[in-house]
């Protein structure tokens, strides 16, 4: 395997696949994101079917299955998630697992380390946004944990949430690239403000979105979002 290219500053996109009809359309895309996240926990039951898919995507992908307590799907357990990832490893550019789960999926890390994998670890904060402080924190233990890109996604619904996002995108004080970005009614603008101010990596669906502040591929290329090059 080549060796991991670090970001530049120019955001990338992520197209999220959590279907497979997501899947689908991921593959019939004439102009495809940066990369391709695959939420195995929403996939666990069409796991075959996207096994013979994978090869037709014309990006690289980042895995994750993500924690119930973070917005995972089925719940999942830790042994269920990791035989996922384990499963999908050797097809990834990047694995996401979250702060809460690090220590827990460390045998996951450790093989995508030694694979020369890229470590996205996470923290998804679905009903509120903590204080920078606590931001801060999650930073570094992402970072201890052997993170390459620490990723936030917080609630936002009220301008102070926002503002607690902004502070900590240009004062996070860790020397980690950062993917931060808001959920609710003001994550819309939340992504295309933070993608200018230094976010590493920005996430829409495919098709029909989940989450509620996300907004299109096609919105964010139209803000000047996102790259032409495929490699991260």
């Amino acid at each position: 395997m080549t060796a991991l290219k670090p970001l530049g500053r120019r955001p990338r996109l992520v197209g999220i696949i959590m279907s497979l009809a997501d899947l689908d359309s991921a593959i019939r895309m004439r102009k495809p994101p940066d990369l391709f996240e695959l939420r195995l926990d929403q996939l666990a039951r069409g796991l075959d079917e996207v096994e013979k898919k994978l090869s037709k995507l014309r990006a690289p992908l980042i895995i994750t299955a993500r924690h119930p307590r973070e917005g995972g799907a089925n719940q999942l357990s830790t042994q269920q998630r990791h035989d996922l990832l384990l499963r999908f490893l050797g097809r990834a550019r990047y694995v996401d697992v979250e702060v809460r789960s690090a220590s827990a999926l460390r045998p996951v890390l450790e093989l995508a380390r030694k694979k020369n994998i890229g470590r996205i670890i996470s923290f998804h904060g679905l009903t509120s946004t903590p204080d920078l402080r606590t931001l801060r924190t999650k930073a570094r233990a992402a970072k201890a944990h052997g993170a390459n890109i620490f990723k936030l996604a917080t609630r936002t619904d009220k301008p102070e949430q926002l503002a607690r996002l902004f502070d900590f995108m240009t004062k996070k004080n860790v020397d980690l690239p950062v993917s931060v970005m808001g959920i609710g009614k003001l994550g819309a603008i939340s992504r295309v403000l933070l993608a200018h101010y230094g976010s590493a990596l920005i996430y829409a669906p495919i098709c029909q979105s989940q989450i509620e502040g996300q907004i299109s591929l096609e919105q964010l290329r139209a803000f000047g979002i996102g790259s032409s090059a495929r490699a991260v």
